[in-house]
């Protein structure tokens, strides 16, 4: 075996190892801020009507409230979960709270939905606002 394959063969070696933590190497969202924020700079919401653990938001709702999405594959890490919807796609979750951003909010940091029916809420450090 020449030093070139044994230096191939160690490289993908240690790729194969790295890349299954990779799939969960960024977060879903992050705090920008006061306030969670989605990698395309979207308000991230909650949905009171959702509980233990499910999201309530389908249809129509998920039309107007988007949800986060997760990858297949995708791996709970600290807070973060996924949850399967009644389509069986699975969502986003942060501290048992399916996530969501709203179809109204047309640039990074707009809020429109906060409040919206006194149900949706956007996440702050401190938690979902109310």
């Amino acid at each position: 075996m020449t030093s070139h394959t044994f230096s191939f063969k160690t490289l993908m070696l240690a790729a194969a190892l790295i890349l299954p933590t990779m799939a969960f190497a960024a977060e879903p969202a992050m705090m920008k801020g006061d306030m969670m924020v989605d990698h395309k700079g979207m308000t991230v919401y909650t949905f009171d009507k959702d509980t233990g653990g499910k999201s309530m938001c389908n249809d129509d709702c998920a039309k107007n409230w988007p949800p986060m999405m997760a990858p297949a594959g995708a791996k709970a890490e600290g807070k973060w979960t996924t949850i399967k919807r009644d389509d069986g796609t699975m969502q986003w979750a942060y501290d048992g709270k399916p996530l969501y951003t709203f179809m109204k909010d047309e640039k990074p940091g707009e809020m429109k939905g906060d409040g919206m029916k006194d149900v949706w809420h956007v996440i702050t450090n401190t938690g979902p606002k109310k």
